[in-house]
């Protein structure tokens, strides 16, 4: 992470650069944090990052890349694949997608399975 962003988020986001609260998230939280890692959030990008969001929304929990992937199915996406996630997110489901919409880090090392 980058001093800029790190003073800019330094009260909310936790060493690794997960928002220590989910609710402290916004549009330009997520792009900051995308840049971060060099991307350029496309609509696929998204789209998988809204998925998660409602996912938390819902449940209070960070879902698993298994439960996303069962949204992403269900939208008649051929594209629910492990593939297409890492393709977008190339650090990792819980790594990158997971920080960028906003998550806190997930506890659980098994979450991208």
């Amino acid at each position: 992470m980058n001093n800029k962003y790190i003073e800019k988020y330094q009260n909310i986001i936790d060493d690794q650069g997960f928002l220590l609260d989910p609710e402290y998230w916004s549009v330009n939280f997520a792009i900051d944090s995308a840049k971060e890692f060099n991307l350029i959030l496309s609509n696929k990008h998204w789209e998988i990052i809204n998925i998660i969001r409602n996912l938390y929304e819902e449940k209070m929990i960070v879902p698993e890349l298994r439960t996303t992937l069962k949204v992403l199915k269900n939208l008649n996406k051929e594209i629910a694949t492990r593939k297409y996630i890492y393709m977008l997110f190339p650090y990792g489901y819980g790594q990158q997608a997971c920080l960028i919409a906003g998550m806190r880090q997930p506890k659980k090392l098994w979450l991208d399975l």
